[in-house]
């Protein structure tokens, strides 16, 4: 009589939930880095998801199991009705889809919506807001007419006028006089470059000579030996190199263009340090980053990815 086994076949080793596990890590990185990666990343985890699921659900073990030879009765003789050669054959056909795994594929299929429905929207609301492009659009700040040259003037402005107040900033603009042909400008952030705290001018205003142009208000200054953090005691020079303090970097800031007699201030980039002074000052720029973060020499290679602003 033939021996059969009675376990079901289970699946041997698979690589199929590594690849999909490497596809969830390459999707999540992308969702801070770029929707590229995040999109390879999906399309990875999908397929060998997919793998996955056919292979649990296929029954079929991924190594041959060695056919067992039928035991044979020993002792008496063996009547000819009873005999291998008169035997007829018992046993039953093995199932492909056993109810067993359709039910385990459902339940996990289940397990996966509910899963999805649940953690899409808090991961959306968690990982969303960087791909909104916060960064600011142009914004007129006024004439030029507005800016003595060789003096700063601190302007506050609102960079998304829909959002209102939430969206107010300040920046410290000087008009250099004219270079090649064309008006000068340095545009600083009052972010500090230690902890984005509001740096202050280290020295008088002149209100009296206050301007608003709609929501932009604009305040000379009388004189100031540079900008100084209220809260950590970071200080820097008039270009917004750092001279004291915790800051690891320049102050940053804002790219600027003249359209018909006006000012617009543009978006933020990061200054490792500024050589000379005014419209003769070589700035070396870098790609905008937070506060905090080195953009030069060794201690950069620590944020080797930035991610979307």
């Amino acid at each position: 009589m033939n021996q059969h086994d009675d376990h079901p076949h289970v699946p041997g080793p698979s690589l199929w939930p590594v690849g999909f596990a490497i596809g969830v890590v390459v999707l999540m990185i992308g969702l801070i880095v770029s929707w590229w990666i995040a999109g390879l990343g999906a399309i990875v985890a999908l397929v060998f998801a997919f793998l996955w699921i056919r292979d649990l659900t296929a029954g079929t073990p991924l190594t041959e199991t060695p056919e067992v030879p039928p035991e044979r009765p020993t002792g008496a003789n063996i009547p000819a009705s009873a005999g291998a050669a008169a035997m007829a054959p018992t046993s039953l056909t093995d199932e492909r889809f056993p109810r067993s795994k359709f039910l385990e594929a459902s339940t996990l299929g289940l397990g996966a919506v509910i899963g999805g429905v649940i953690t899409i929207p808090a991961l959306g609301f968690m990982v969303g807001p960087p791909f909104l492009k916060q960064g600011q659009k142009e914004r007129a700040l006024g004439p030029l007419s507005d800016f003595p040259e060789g003096k700063y003037v601190v302007a506050t402005y609102t960079a998304a006028p829909a959002q209102g107040e939430v969206s107010r900033r300040t920046a410290y603009v000087r008009y250099n006089g004219p270079l090649e042909g064309q008006p000068s400008f340095s545009i600083i952030s009052n972010h500090c470059a230690h902890l984005g705290c509001p740096v202050q001018p280290n020295g008088p205003l002149d209100p009296q000579n206050r301007k608003k142009n709609g929501d932009v208000v604009l305040v000379p200054t009388i004189s100031i030996a540079g900008f100084g953090c209220p809260c950590h005691g970071g200080q820097y020079d008039t270009e917004g190199n750092r001279t004291a303090g915790p800051p690891v970097r320049a102050l940053d800031r804002y790219s600027y263009s003249i359209r018909d007699g006006n000012l617009f201030i543009g978006t933020p980039f990061s200054v490792s340090h500024v050589e000379g002074t005014g419209k003769n000052a070589k700035i070396h720029k870098w790609t905008f980053a937070y506060p905090g973060e080195h953009v030069d020499g060794l201690e950069s290679w620590l944020y080797p990815i930035q991610p979307p602003h």
